[in-house]
């Protein structure tokens, strides 16, 4: 599986992409960070990034996408930019087709590095030594898409499996059932019509 990682930011957007399977190893294929200036218009920083991540989608050709979701902070300025590129993460997925999951930053530590709690210098040390890179990646945003990434193929591709199992035994439990008879119609005994005996009565 080749999972493409967004640590969306709309001045600074980590994108990471790693190959692997659950219980295995992964490896490193690419990773960038996508940057906006921070004056210019929100519309152009917005179609720039969308640009961007179409790109590294097209090149890198990821089988699946996995976002990092936004949680509460302090500073609204930076949920919301984080909402936003956030969005075009999961809008160029879609219009590749792809399927999009998203993680919490307490989803990604605690695959990672085991802990919830762990800080992203952690984060960034654990990204190096489970990819077996000669130098870590920088800045942080580009070790957290990778993180993300890695989480996904360790966790996503095993909750797909046993999401698809499940749908292949509900797909096997309804085609093996028995058809279901309906009784739409109500026998009803015959009845004379006035002036006449019913039929093999005595006149």
């Amino acid at each position: 599986m080749r999972v493409l990682g967004v640590d969306p930011g709309l001045t600074r957007c980590g994108v990471g992409v790693v190959e692997g399977q659950p219980g295995r190893t992964c490896q490193l294929v690419a990773y960038d960070v996508v940057r906006t200036d921070p004056g210019g218009d929100l519309g152009a920083r917005l179609l720039a990034l969308d640009t961007a991540l179409t790109r590294m989608i097209a090149e890198h050709q990821p089988d699946e996408i996995a976002v990092e979701r936004v949680f509460s902070q302090h500073n609204v300025r930076t949920v919301m930019g984080t909402a936003q590129a956030g969005a075009v993460a999961v809008l160029a997925a879609a219009r590749a087709g792809l399927p999009v999951r998203t993680y919490t930053p307490s989803e990604v530590k605690a695959a990672v590095t085991g802990s919830g709690q762990a800080d992203k210098a952690q984060v960034t040390t654990m990204v190096t030594r489970l990819l077996r890179l000669q130098a870590s990646p920088k800045p942080a945003d580009a070790a957290d898409a990778l993180a993300l990434a890695i989480c996904h193929v360790w966790r996503g591709g095993t909750q797909a499996r046993i999401e698809a199992a499940a749908r292949r035994a509900l797909t096997a439990a309804r085609t093996s059932a028995p058809p279901t008879v309906r009784l739409d119609q109500t026998v009803r005994p015959a009845t004379a019509t006035p002036g006449t005996a019913a039929r093999g009565a005595p006149a």
